[in-house]
């Protein structure tokens, strides 16, 4: 039984790695190094065929990566003779030049599109005097598209607020219940976010300090959304789903009534740092986040007398209030719980956008769903995991990242998606009969 044991239990996260590796294997091409990497290599390559001190014309176009190049390349080299930023024409004269000086050099370092410009297609003839130049460019190597360090990123970002939502949504499918009301709640907190800042705290001259109690009164209000829908379950006995879909269009609605139908920018450009930022070995602030939650998370659900409880409560409600676990309580915290890292997720969308929109969120709920779900928690209740949750989410997120890359059509990976939930329903109910 134990395998079977480690496979119930890590399944997903060897599906996942499969995935990784698929996609690894559907994205190999060549990589070209840019800005300092690219740099260090060129400069390197130089030194070792023309000595410590190269007569060298760097040429690069007006782009950020290239611009970092040649910057990075300058510095490196000790006396190179000029740096072209620009077009085919501004090489030309920057030849044309030296050539009239007579100054001669060694080589032309460019990166792999100034290395085919034409200018530099037969420059014995064109430009005598120079001598006879090099071209030498950053060499290219074999790499997936999908492991590249900015696309994992990239993908950890863009999962970032689904992953944070469906930590609150898997206590409440664990507790065997459904909050819909979250994808609206996201764009209520955004919107409330947006408001509070430009409203209360300044707009664009908002402090740092107006702007995290702004962002935390709307996480207070968007808890106090999920209270209610608690307390309406737990003391009226109405049936989830239609407390949580009513939330929902409430909650959308406020959202259009307090913006108005538009969309709010006025916000400072620091408030970015949560949604965009990347202060601690480059990775982004928003990811930072969703690590720590989860890791709060599954210290709650596994070791603390509360995560048990709503064990209990999913597993058999009537069993656990014999037992004497507070059930309607347990309850109340779990949709409170899940409409406030709604609310923050809100708060972090807000933050990646720089704005605030009624339309942010559409559709999350059930990708925050599908999340859990595909993480292997039971939509019955009384089982899941929370790094279950978080291998969901990266699946759904690697499965959208790929077929990105391979050029998978959108309405294919919606096609995808759908049957990848439908499969991870049919294995949750494989394992229950067995």
């Amino acid at each position: 039984m134990k395998p079977a044991r480690l496979l119930a239990d890590y399944g997903m996260v060897l599906v996942l790695a499969l995935l990784c590796a698929l996609f690894s294997a559907l994205t190999f091409s060549d990589q070209t190094p840019t800005g300092d990497a690219a740099a260090k290599q060129v400069a390197e390559a130089l030194r070792q065929q023309f000595g410590r001190n190269p007569r060298v014309l760097i040429a690069v176009r007006d782009q950020p990566d290239d611009t970092a190049y040649g910057a990075a390349l300058q510095r490196l080299l000790a006396a190179p003779a000029a740096l072209v930023r620009g077009e085919p024409k501004d090489a030309r004269e920057a030849l044309e030049r030296l050539n009239a000086t007579g100054e001669r050099l060694d080589a032309i370092a460019c990166t792999r599109a100034t290395g085919e410009w034409l200018v530099f297609s037969d420059l014995k003839k064109d430009f005598p005097n120079l001598g006879e130049p090099r071209l030498v460019t950053p060499r290219s190597y074999r790499w997936p598209n999908f492991l590249k360090s900015e696309n994992l990123l990239n993908i950890a970002n863009q999962i970032a607020v689904i992953a944070i939502v469906a930590i609150g949504m898997s206590m409440v499918i664990i507790t065997g219940g459904i909050d819909l009301s979250v994808g609206s709640l996201i764009a209520l907190s955004a919107v409330l976010t947006a408001r509070f800042i430009r409203d209360f705290a300044g707009g664009t001259l908002a402090s740092p300090a107006g702007m995290f109690l702004c962002c935390i009164a709307a996480i207070l209000l968007c808890g106090a959304v999920g209270c209610f829908s608690g307390a309406m379950i737990t003391r009226f006995a109405i049936p989830p789903f239609i407390v949580t879909l009513a939330m929902m269009l409430v909650g959308s609605g406020l959202a259009y009534i307090l913006a108005k139908g538009q969309s709010i920018y006025q916000i400072p450009d620091s408030f970015v740092w949560l949604g965009r930022g990347a202060d601690l070995w480059s990775i982004p602030n928003a990811v930072l986040l969703m690590a720590v939650l989860y890791g709060l998370a599954h210290i709650l659900m596994s070791r603390m007398k509360l995560g048990r409880h709503l064990y209990a409560v999913g597993g058999n409600s009537e069993a656990a209030r014999l037992s004497g676990v507070p059930v309607k309580r347990v309850l109340l915290f779990a949709y409170t719980a899940s409409a406030a890292l709604a609310g923050l997720g809100g708060v972090v969308m807000a933050s990646q956008l720089k704005s605030g929109s009624p339309t942010y969120g559409g559709m999350y709920e059930l990708y925050v769903i599908a999340a859990v779900v595909v993480g292997g928690t039971s939509l019955t209740g009384g089982e899941g995991r929370i790094f279950g949750t978080l291998a969901g989410a990266f699946t759904i997120a690697v499965i959208q990242n790929g077929m990105n890359l391979t050029n998978v059509e959108s309405y294919t990976q919606k096609v995808v998606l759908g049957l990848v939930i439908l499969g991870a329903v049919l294995v949750d109910k494989a394992r229950q009969a067995r």
